[in-house]
């Protein structure tokens, strides 16, 4: 009998020595959702549960070297890009990603760490939208990211139509950061609202959690499933990380993205 083979999402990230965020969210979430992992570091960061300190973005060249290493050797099912250091990185990734037009991309846009450190600036963001969002399956911008992407638009519908319109094939605006008593997480695509989730508020608030949403898409995409049910299932994943998750440090919690492999009577 031919051994199955496992899919393969290849994540895009920074490193983050807590292991709540970046490139370890990506690996535990990926093999969650029963795919390999192929990890390029984009930037190292110094963090705690916090808030990010500094980082230094790794140099383009090595950030490229280190994917086509693995294209070459891997079929690779799914990119997943959150962090990305530099706009010299962008046009990197760019110039890739237009190489396997036919594998899907999930991008979660990341403008800011948790603690408020900014990780990119303006002109990153520009690139992002002209490079980056037209190659784009899922975007998964937070509201406070959608706001600042789709600066014409004045609701958060309004957001999701104008980042349609830069390209990418379906937007999902998450709702943690809004004032409501539950998380609204609003999926967009086909230049139209498609749905509205509804999740219950948990009381913390977590490290990682974004990187955890866009890498279970993107394992999902891999697995063959559809966007629309792949979204779905990445918020229900997402929101049980969330809500098994714990605290390490003195700032947010980690998610605790392994909560699958406990058992009944440990749980």
């Amino acid at each position: 009998m031919a051994q199955q083979r496992i899919p393969v999402v290849m994540t895009f990230a920074g490193n983050d020595p807590t292991g709540g965020a970046g490139i370890q969210a990506d690996i535990e979430t990926i093999a969650s959702m029963g795919c390999h992992a192929a990890p390029v570091i984009t930037a190292l960061t110094v963090q705690d549960t916090r808030n990010v300190v500094t980082f230094d973005e790794v140099a383009p060249t090595l950030v490229i070297e280190q994917a086509r290493a693995v294209l070459e050797d891997m079929p690779v099912a799914a990119f997943k890009l959150g962090m990305l250091g530099s706009i010299e990185n962008i046009e990197a990734i760019h110039t890739l990603l237009t190489d396997y037009p036919q594998v899907p991309v999930v991008l979660d846009p990341i403008i800011a760490a948790g603690g408020g450190t900014g990780l990119s600036d303006a002109a990153m963001r520009e690139a992002m939208v002209s490079l980056l969002f037209p190659l784009t399956t899922i975007l998964t911008p937070n509201s406070h990211e959608a706001r600042l992407f789709a600066t014409e638009a004045d609701t958060l519908d309004a957001c999701g139509q104008e980042l349609l319109s830069m390209g990418c094939n379906f937007v999902l605006i998450t709702g943690a950061h809004e004032n409501s008593p539950h998380v609204e997480n609003r999926f967009y695509g086909s230049m139209r609202h498609l749905e509205t989730f509804t999740w219950e508020r948990l009381p913390h608030s977590y490290h990682g959690s974004g990187c955890t949403l866009a890498s279970s898409i993107a394992g999902l995409l891999a697995q063959g499933v559809e966007p629309f049910v792949a979204v779905h299932e990445a918020q229900e994943y997402t929101w049980e990380s969330l809500k098994h998750g714990y605290r390490l440090g003195m700032g947010q919690h980690h998610p605790n993205r392994l909560f699958w492999a406990r058992g009944e009577e440990e749980a």
